[in-house]
């Protein structure tokens, strides 16, 4: 596996693992049994990076990560989130915000148990909190890398003048947030002021959460507890129309005998050496196949014709429900 670099000195696999999917939001939580399987699966196939948070589950998710990948430890980065009010007992969104310094901090010492290690290798604020200073919130983190309990700074979902200020409070490794052939909003700002700052950039649902594979169209039916249920990207007319990019996807796939995936995956790849998408699966045959992405160079000729095709399509549907769409770009 190829690696790349975030934020100047965080070095991982150019494809890590999103983990949220193994516990919670994509129907029935996997297996922990063959979770702890796929994720030892995706080490001995090079993958460096796993991307957890305290969210998902709630904890479940880091208790997984952290047990599967503890014997393995110095051989991986781990990445996780602070920044909600979280209550196990009404585990279910929407939830409050809270990234008060003193919280942060409890966070991390859970996650820390939770992740069976004495370092978070990238602590990531889940959502820009706007009841608290972004510097706050900075000089939260920049506190626990001094105690030596996280080693390096992230936000997610975060906007310009968020990250800018946070920055010069505690230098951001990478920035979290959504980014693919169906959603490419970064582009206009952020990547260049993650460019000009030397930030890296991690996309979470860079498969469009499934729907770019092919594998989803109007008539498929979600479990109950699947947050796609929730987005009206995914209502059934808004899968109707957007099918047509996903057979643009597929005819470029067909040309470079890649499936829909990989070419997803591979454009962005190509976009910058500082992107490191995250896609997320509970099977092995899906990670191998993602893998294979990393493989894959498209040309500048592959781009252009990709990008004049996606001109031509109009995406329907918001992304996120309204509660949780207003907490992103702040």
């Amino acid at each position: 596996m190829k690696t790349r670099t975030l934020g100047g000195d965080l070095e991982v696999s150019a494809l890590g693992l999103g983990c949220m999917g193994m516990s919670v939001n994509a129907g029935p939580p996997g297996d922990p049994v063959e979770m702890t399987a796929l994720m030892r699966a995706a080490v001995d196939r090079g993958v460096t990076f796993f991307d957890t948070a305290e969210a998902y589950g709630p904890f479940a998710n880091e208790e997984l990560v952290g047990a599967a990948l503890e014997p393995v430890r110095d051989k991986v980065v781990i990445a996780t989130k602070f920044g909600w009010e979280v209550d196990p007992q009404d585990p279910a969104p929407p939830r409050e915000l809270n990234s008060r310094p003193a919280h942060i901090k409890q966070v991390a010492e859970a996650s820390l148990r939770r992740l069976r290690t004495d370092v978070i290798d990238l602590f990531y604020q889940h959502r820009v909190d706007p009841e608290v200073p972004i510097e706050d919130v900075a000089g939260a983190v920049k506190d626990l890398i001094a105690e030596g309990k996280v080693r390096h700074f992230g936000l997610s979902e975060a906007g310009v003048d968020s990250i800018r200020r946070a920055h010069a409070v505690q230098p951001i490794t990478a920035l979290q947030s959504e980014y693919s052939l169906w959603w490419r909003h970064p582009e206009e700002e952020i990547l260049p002021v993650l460019e000009e700052l030397g930030i890296g950039f991690v996309p979470f649902a860079p498969l469009g959460k499934g729907f770019l594979t092919g594998t989803i169209d109007e008539t498929t039916t979600f479990d109950s507890n699947d947050f796609r249920l929730t987005q009206p990207r995914f209502s059934e007319d808004a899968r109707r129309v957007n099918k047509a990019l996903v057979g643009v996807i597929a005819q470029i796939a067909a040309q470079k005998k890649a499936t829909s995936a990989q070419i997803a995956l591979a454009w962005l790849l190509a976009q910058k050496p500082w992107i490191v998408p995250i896609p997320g699966t509970t099977k092995l045959h899906r990670l191998e196949e993602n893998l294979g992405a990393a493989e894959i160079d498209l040309t500048p000729a592959d781009l252009r014709e990709i990008d004049a095709a996606l001109a031509a399509i109009t995406i329907q549907g918001e992304r996120y429900a309204a509660w949780m769409q207003q907490l992103v770009g702040r």
